[in-house]
């Protein structure tokens, strides 16, 4: 636990967090598995939930508990390359230059992944995946961590995973500035969710459990980003360069608000484990 914190530069106080929330859940994961076959766990939470932080903990919880051979996938690992994306933003709509949507990521490599994983042997060895958010492109393979089969669990994390396609009728009217002046027409946004309901949801319906750790609602959200690069400014030499102002944040933000909406809609209901947060990131039950 101690090395965890560091590595993860956690406060003290996690440890309180880990012991009453998450251990109980990494207790209850091998009952949701047989001798025979390997656990498939997703994990969905909008930014700043800390799911990335719950992924790699189960992955140490149940590797010490339990002798567990994990492999933790994040699906921002997936996205397409850069030139991939350059590509599909002229094909198709310039908006996909952006990655983070359905539709930004290689599914089929993320499927493949999936089945090696499954398959792997004694001894047998994977690479797994990894993209470089500094150069918005995929890491060079020799920086792939590699893991030895076989693999009893697979953590899938990120902020789509678990969600669902929304009918015709949702997408009509935009929901915020960015669809409504540059999709108009509603074209990148029929794309994400055709992506999403013929490429992810054949992936998410894999899941043998879906953990989501819900926000209180999409201001809090928004806030919480905001905070975010507000520190980094505060913490980075005058003149930094990355940093986004508000409205750039904003704009960011709004790429992400129409599945992330529906999710703290529906996935409450969806998910086997739910983590309700309140504004400031406490777990409320």
């Amino acid at each position: 636990m101690t090395d965890f914190l560091s590595r993860h530069r956690l406060p003290a106080e996690f440890r309180r967090i880990a012991e009453q929330h998450y251990l109980p859940l990494a207790e209850r994961l091998p009952r949701l598995c047989d001798a025979k076959r390997q656990l498939l766990l997703g994990v969905n939470g909008a930014q700043g939930t800390g799911k990335s932080t719950l992924a790699d903990f189960l992955g140490l919880a149940t590797e010490s508990m339990f002798d567990w051979n994990v492999a933790v996938l994040s699906i921002d690992d997936f996205y397409f390359t850069l030139a991939e994306r350059k590509a599909l933003a002229d094909e198709v709509h310039p908006l996909l230059r952006t990655r983070g949507v359905p539709g930004t990521h290689d599914t089929n490599m993320l499927a493949r992944c999936l089945e090696r994983l499954q398959q792997l042997g004694e001894g047998d060895r994977i690479a797994l995946p990894r993209f470089d958010k500094a150069i918005d492109d995929r890491a060079d393979e020799s920086r792939w961590p590699v893991v030895q089969g076989p693999v009893d669990l697979v953590i899938l994390e990120g902020w789509c995973v678990g969600t669902q396609a929304q009918s015709d009728a949702e997408l009509k009217q935009p929901v915020n500035a960015l669809e409504r002046d540059e999709d108009p027409d509603g074209v990148w946004r029929r794309y994400v969710n055709d992506q999403l309901r013929t490429k992810y949801e054949p992936i998410f319906a894999r899941l043998d459990a879906l953990v989501f750790i819900g926000a209180p609602n999409f201001d809090a959200i928004f806030r919480w980003r905001l905070e975010q690069e507000e520190k980094l400014a505060a913490s980075s030499p005058s003149g930094s360069s990355g940093l986004m102002n508000k409205q750039q944040i904003t704009r960011f933000i709004h790429f992400y608000e129409r599945l992330t909406r529906a999710n703290l809609a529906v996935l409450p209901d969806r998910a086997e484990f739910v983590f309700r947060l309140d504004d400031s990131h406490a777990i409320i039950s």
